[in-house]
């Protein structure tokens, strides 16, 4: 199979496992993702948000679907950052997913196996290296995270401060 890599150069040969892979990968993500048309528009979705559905084991069933995608990046020896950011596709989908009805209506639209698939196609072959792109969606998705744990525990730290001058007969509304 002759691929070309985002410029239009010709993409280096994979070996046949690797195209193996990524040809098995291709038929689970179009599964999961757009297996089905709405009559009448272009809009496709897969079994992902159908299995989402089913309360409580719905979502850990799709979950488990798209991460073994994620596997195929760990067997093709994929650069972290890129298997990072298909690790943090998944999870987006969980978490938004978990939501019931409009969790299933973004699983509709994320599509995070295709997303996936693109990762792994774009960068299996030889010296396929990280765009920056991709090391600025994990850094930012980090970022995000760090500071949805830092700052509960900086305004916990605040409260237990104000509760100490409170309990000390001191207020720093006094100062």
């Amino acid at each position: 199979m002759h691929r070309v890599d985002a410029n239009g150069s010709p993409k280096p040969g994979l070996d046949p496992k690797a195209e193996r892979i990524i040809g098995n990968v291709r038929r689970w993500s179009h599964l999961l993702d757009s297996a089905f048309r709405v009559p009448g528009t272009r809009f496709r979705f897969g079994w992902d948000p159908l299995i989402g559905l089913v309360p409580g084991l719905g979502d850990v069933i799709a979950g488990l679907a798209s991460f073994l995608i994620v596997t195929q990046a760990f067997r093709l020896r994929l650069p972290h950052v890129i298997k990072a950011r298909m690790i943090l596709n998944v999870l987006i989908e969980l978490a938004v997913g978990a939501i019931p009805l409009l969790g299933d209506l973004f699983d509709m639209t994320w599509k995070s196996n295709l997303r996936n698939l693109a990762l792994l196609e774009r960068h299996a072959g030889v010296g396929a290296k990280p765009a920056w792109g991709d090391w600025a969606f994990v850094s930012g998705i980090a970022a995000a995270a760090l500071a949805m744990v830092a700052v509960p525990i900086l305004l916990l730290i605040l409260l237990l401060q104000q509760l100490q001058t409170w309990i000390n007969g001191a207020s720093i509304w006094n100062i």
